[in-house]
Formats: C-alpha cells, structure tokens, sequence
C-alpha cells in the first residue's frame, strides 16, 4: 500500500498550526503579565512619590513648651495628709502664646495650686487620674486673663515629674 503524499502533508499542518497556538498564547500570556507588572511598578512607583511630595509640602513646626516651675502642695486629707510634688511643660500653639503666658505666670501658678490643692490622693494616683488632672489643668490655663482677652491655646499638658508622699 502506497502513502498517500497528501495525507502527510495534512498531518504535518495540524502539528505545525498547534506549534503557533502555543506559541501565540505562550507569547500573549508573556505580554499580559509583563505588562500587568510593569503597570503595578509604575503606578506603586508614583504614588510612593506622592505620598513624599505630599510630606515635603507641610513644613515642620516645632513644638512651643512652657516649662513650669515644680510645684509642691499639700493634698485633702484621705484620710492621711499627703503631698504632691510635681513638674509640668504646657505645650502652646506657638511663641506668641508662650510670651504670654511666661508675662502671667503669677496668675497661672495661683490657679494650678488652686486646682491642685483641691484634689486627694486616691484621685490622682492612677493614669486615669492623672489625665483627668491633665485635662483639667488645660482648661485653668486656658481661661482668659482679663475680661475682654481671647482664652490661651494650650495644646496638651505633660507632666515631667510626679511625686505623691
């Protein structure tokens, strides 16, 4: 039986044309992942960018403090007497109001010893305590000095030395 040269010939394009399949879908998957990647490089690349021109913009302030002079008072009895040293910075808003504050700090450490003084033992002893003393030696100092006087812009208070005895 002789072969048929036309039945090779169509043998032979069905293994040539699957070789192109291939090739053709191994090149597109080539190309998609490629290009998926360098589309994420390129878009992570310029927002990392972003994100550093957005933190150059916004110049660095430094922080305003007032450092205080220590303060001892004695406590309310509970039921023992007791006594409070501490120290404390108040941070302002800025040099403006550290001026002031420094020109009225008689006013300022009669109302923290005021404040300070009223307070017992078992009140400021625990960090929930202290806090609460924080916020309100904020809102002593804030209050205005004279009648007509914008309140003082205290940002946070920080205590630097604690003591309880």
């Amino acid at each position: 039986m002789a072969l048929d040269p036309k039945s090779e010939a169509a043998e032979a394009a069905p293994a040539k044309s699957s070789k192109k399949k291939i090739i053709i879908i191994a090149l597109a998957a080539l190309l998609l992942i490629g290009g998926g990647g360098a589309a994420w490089f390129f878009m992570h690349h310029k927002s990392a960018d972003a994100k550093k021109e957005v933190k150059s913009e916004a110049p660095a302030i430094a922080p305003v403090f007032v450092k205080l002079e220590a303060f001892t008072v004695n406590l309310q009895p509970d039921p023992d007497e007791k006594f409070l040293q501490m120290e404390m910075s108040l941070q302002v808003a800025n040099p403006e109001q550290a001026e002031l504050l420094k020109l009225q700090m008689p006013a300022v450490r009669n109302r923290l010893l005021m404040l300070l003084s009223s307070k017992l033992a078992t009140d400021i002893s625990t960090p929930e305590g202290k806090q609460q003393l924080s916020n309100e030696i904020a809102t002593e100092v804030k209050k205005p000095f004279a009648k007509d006087a914008k309140p003082q812009e205290i940002l946070g208070v920080f205590f630097t030395s604690f003591v309880i005895q």
